[in-house]
């Protein structure tokens, strides 16, 4: 390729990179308060209720109920299970927590989704659409939490996660895990409420819990909040995330995303004429 021609054909893509348009999320101003869920670690029992009300919920799969093989090792969410129990040895002994989507009030997954098939719904919850999505898998890729799962063996593949029982809430009901809570070691209700109620337990009773809410600040906050009397780490949850969204750290990545899409095939093209007529000029 000459000069010329190379000049030509990364000055278009220059100038149509300047005029795209940026792929930003949508204002959410206005938006009710977003909902949530409190998990107080110090209550749970590990008794796994709210993995079968889960399953049942979802017309998922009934999970094992041979307790200790589930609790051998740390277990994650699944294409057949979206919400897991996993036992740690920590700091005070045996303390279970649960372990689902976490939907973040700025998700990755839904700014990675150039179809808006993972969406974040105005009241919280983080839905994934299937009339909408492509098959990219680009909202696996960005979950700082390696959330959604997608189905590997299905003729038909789905992306599977915790939706917040998003049927349910727009019944009027809660999330089918925090009904069925024996210990309430859930609470549901908004993130707001949520968080004050953090901070009164901790402030009641500061010898219980470590002071810090997990999901208040963690990668710009979180739909799912954990209180422990351990440091978190101890229980599994990531505490290298930072506290900035993700959206806001891989923003230019996905600006770049449609420019890449629409002009990756003009390039080649303009690659391949003019070699072409290099090798044409060559000849003569």
């Amino acid at each position: 390729m000459n000069r010329r021609s190379a000049l030509k054909t990364f000055g278009l893509i220059g100038a149509s990179a300047v005029f795209a348009e940026p792929l930003r999320a949508k204002d959410k101003k206005g938006d009710p308060e977003f909902v949530g869920v409190l998990v107080d670690t110090t209550r749970c029992a590990g008794c796994r209720s709210c993995e079968y009300a889960c399953a049942e919920a979802n017309g998922l799969p009934e999970p094992d109920d041979d307790d200790e093989a589930m609790f051998a090792s740390e277990r994650q969410p699944s294409v057949t299970q979206w919400s897991v129990v996993n036992r740690y040895e920590t700091d005070v002994g045996e303390v279970f927590a649960k372990k689902q989507c976490m939907h973040c009030c700025q998700p990755a997954c839904a700014t990675a989704c150039l179809t808006r098939a993972m969406l974040k719904t105005t009241q919280g919850p983080v839905v994934w659409r299937e009339s909408k999505c492509m098959g990219c898998r680009f909202c696996m890729l960005s979950c700082p939490f390696d959330i959604p799962k997608f189905e590997y063996d299905s003729p038909v593949p789905k992306i599977q996660k915790c939706r917040l029982c998003w049927e349910r809430l727009q019944e009027g009901e809660q999330p089918a895990c925090v009904e069925e809570c024996p210990e309430e070691a859930l609470l549901f209700g908004t993130r707001k409420e949520l968080l004050d109620i953090a901070k009164s337990r901790i402030y009641g009773e500061p010898d219980k819990y470590v002071h810090n809410i997990y999901g208040e600040h963690e990668v710009g906050g979180t739909g799912w909040l954990y209180l422990s009397p351990v440091p978190f780490e101890q229980l599994g949850l990531r505490t290298d995330l930072g506290t900035d969204p993700y959206p806001e750290l891989t923003k230019e990545f996905l600006y770049a995303v449609p420019i890449i899409l629409t002009l990756w095939p003009a390039f080649l093209l303009g690659v391949s004429n003019a070699t072409k007529r290099e090798k044409g000029d060559s000849e003569e």
